[in-house]
């Protein structure tokens, strides 16, 4: 289909969770609701803004950093199950090139991720002591678009469980440095022990959050800061908790109790008035693609199905500044023959993508 064909969209185009149309037009790749005077190409369905994977990690497995061609697939697979607007949380790999690409979904890069010494996953971050944390967030604040992601805790080999990775004073310096340039900071936390200290110092988000408790839940909720689940990652910790369970014990029993509490976590964040975004955490060793089974992961921890929707749709457009459905926008949706208000899993489903304009699949 060429770049200059007008589509007119028909049937239910969801604006926002309670507000809809029943047409739209996409005149030069934009949204308009003024009718065109142009013969158009008719879509029906219902309507949504392309979805939000708010934690994917383009040109990333998991022995780290992969080719263009290897990205290429990892991106196609995204925007195949409808995911159009990406925030990579952490990539040693330079995906700029996909800039230029408009048949790939939209990136918003963290940059690389930055990790304490021997403290993550060989070959993913920059690797470096406390004193280096504020010159590594500029150099990743400038990299990237708009974020920085630092590795909260991870497990100390000594203690032989999870633990901070960075001293309260060190977070203080590098976050503060992030917002004079700009860029909002987010943190890896599976284990409680980190939080307090990051919510205190300034940072905006918080990835994973499975050890959020009554203590800090307040904190997060009175200082604003959001949280990616990514339950479908939290999903593998039984299996993690397994491998490490000889060497380790008490890391694998505390994961276990991580994972055991997490839909309880998450809807006792989203009843307090935590903002809750759908992340996948696709790229490491999960596979790309999953974000509708992420979104049917929060209504099953409890988040009621508009809400879980708006988390990968108007929610999140709005939490990462870039538009949904309005009048100019670029025009980057998905078409159901289901509503997903109604039942989530129709997510499961794209019957068409239009990406920039162009229907896609």
């Amino acid at each position: 289909m060429s770049d200059h064909t007008v589509l007119h969209i028909r049937g239910r185009v969801l604006l926002g969770p309670e507000e809809a149309r029943d047409e739209l037009w996409v005149v030069d790749g934009r949204i308009t609701y003024d009718r065109p005077r142009a013969e158009a190409v008719g879509v029906t369905g219902w309507a949504l803004p392309g979805l939000v994977d708010a934690h994917c990690h383009v040109g990333l497995d998991h022995h780290g950093a992969v080719d263009e061609a290897t990205s290429e697939k990892q991106a196609l697979t995204d925007r195949d199950a409808g995911t159009l607007l990406i925030r990579d949380a952490g990539s040693p790999a330079d995906t700029r090139w996909t800039d230029d690409r408009a048949d790939l979904p939209k990136i918003i890069r963290a940059g690389r991720h930055i990790a304490r010494t021997r403290r993550y996953i060989r070959n993913f971050a920059h690797e470096i002591e406390p004193e280096d944390l504020v010159a590594y967030v500029a150099q990743e604040a400038r990299r990237g678009d708009g974020w920085v992601k630092l590795v909260g805790d991870w497990i100390d080999r000594d203690a032989g469980d999870l633990t901070a990775c960075w001293p309260r004073g060190a977070v203080e310096a590098a976050i503060a440095e992030a917002h004079r340039l700009g860029a909002r900071v987010t943190a890896h936390c599976f284990a409680e022990a980190a939080l307090r200290d990051l919510v205190e110092a300034g940072i905006d988000c918080i990835e994973h959050a499975t050890g959020l408790t009554e203590d800090t839940i307040p904190l997060f909720a009175e200082r604003g800061v959001a949280i990616v689940p990514t339950l479908v990652n939290i999903a593998t910790f039984p299996d993690l908790a397994a491998g490490g369970e000889a060497r380790f014990p008490d890391w694998s029993a505390h994961m276990r109790r991580l994972y055991e509490r997490r839909y309880d976590t998450v809807r006792a964040a989203y009843d307090a008035g935590i903002k809750v975004f759908v992340g996948t955490d696709a790229g490491g060793s999960l596979a790309h693609g999953l974000v509708a089974a992420e979104v049917a992961e929060l209504v099953k921890a409890g988040i009621p199905p508009v809400q879980a929707l708006s988390a990968t749709t108007w929610g999140a457009r709005e939490w990462l500044g870039r538009p949904a459905l309005e009048e100019g926008a670029p025009a980057d949706l998905v078409v159901y023959d289901d509503d997903p208000r109604a039942d989530v899993r129709a997510l499961a489903a794209p019957r068409r993508v239009i990406l920039n304009g162009r229907v896609l699949g």
